[in-house]
């Protein structure tokens, strides 16, 4: 049951609020910003347009910013169902080290710092892309959708996806197909990613009353619906060799790495097992960093052999 009030939810505290550096650092979420920071530079690199470096630098700084001020707005609102769940007890609001107050306030300043600075250094559809970030993410995602529907990181899962498109408009001062490519690949692959993980924390969430898709539809149709996105991600991450993007050496990586997903689904969906379901959780990690990784490469090549020629 979620913890009715700050007063309730520090009772067993003996905390005197004296966070340290670590403390505020994994507020910010460093894993999940690793990962906006590196689609960021990827939409950013694969933009045909240029930036002068530091310029570059600085917009992927804010870009990385946004996204931990998103993850210390969302423990802020989550302290409570952070309160009751095994894998997130230990962050530092329901650790008793960091009042409420202090995530709010580092969350709000850093988000508003990261758009001014995006504005500033790149453009101001760059930055007003980061602003609706953040806000889908902390409200739309966190306040809203988390709490009353199964399909809440499907939708709010758009947040996620959205650093490769600010990083193209930081570059290009537009959009165009291209990013919006990056987008849907981010978008269809986050699913089958988070609901891997929420099957084996089902009964965190089940405690937390969050309305996950293991919770409310059961393990099968949580398995049934991983398989499905599978199915749909596996071409998409083949499109970029289609329409410009990347070359044919791209599309077998993408085919290769999308048939080793989907065979990992389809096992997880006959196993039901929590061994298989980390191994697809971790795999899913690994396959969307190749899938990255392997478009930089395969446009710095291309780049280079049209240089030599």
């Amino acid at each position: 049951m979620a913890i009715s009030s700050d007063q309730q939810f520090l009772q067993n505290s003996d905390a005197v609020f004296e966070p340290s550096v670590a403390d505020f650092w994994s507020l910010l979420k460093p894993r999940v910003m690793s990962l906006v920071i590196f689609t960021g530079f990827a939409g950013m690199y694969l933009a045909p347009g240029s930036l002068h470096p530091l310029v570059f630098i600085v917009s992927l700084f804010a870009i990385a910013g946004g996204a931990g001020a998103s993850g210390a707005i969302n423990q802020w609102y989550d302290r409570d169902i952070d309160a009751v769940m095994t894998r997130t007890k230990m962050r530092p609001i329901p650790a008793g080290v960091m009042a409420p107050a202090e995530a709010l306030t580092m969350g709000l300043v850093v988000s508003a710092m990261s758009v001014l600075l995006l504005g500033l250094a790149a453009n101001w559809l760059a930055a007003g892309l980061l602003a609706f970030t953040i806000f889908f993410y902390a409200v739309v995602y966190t306040i809203w959708l988390k709490r009353i529907t199964p399909q809440n990181i499907v939708i709010g899962g758009a947040a996620g996806a959205l650093p490769p498109v600010i990083g193209w408009a930081s570059v290009m001062g537009s959009l165009s197909f291209e990013p919006l490519v990056l987008f849907s690949i981010i978008f269809m692959w986050t699913p089958p990613h988070f609901w891997a993980l929420a099957l084996v924390k089902n009964d965190d969430y089940t405690r937390a009353n969050i309305p996950m898709l293991p919770v409310v539809a059961g393990a099968l149709e949580t398995r049934r619906q991983i398989v499905i996105y599978a199915v749909m991600l596996a071409p998409l991450a083949i499109v970029p060799s289609f329409v410009g993007m990347a070359s044919i050496g791209y599309g077998v990586l993408a085919s290769l790495g999308g048939a080793l997903f989907v065979g990992l689904s389809l096992q997880l969906y006959k196993t039901g097992d929590h061994k298989h379901a980390m191994r697809l959780f971790a795999y899913s990690i690994i396959y969307l960093f190749l899938l990255f990784f392997g478009l930089v490469i395969d446009h710095a090549l291309g780049s280079y052999l049209t240089g030599a020629v």
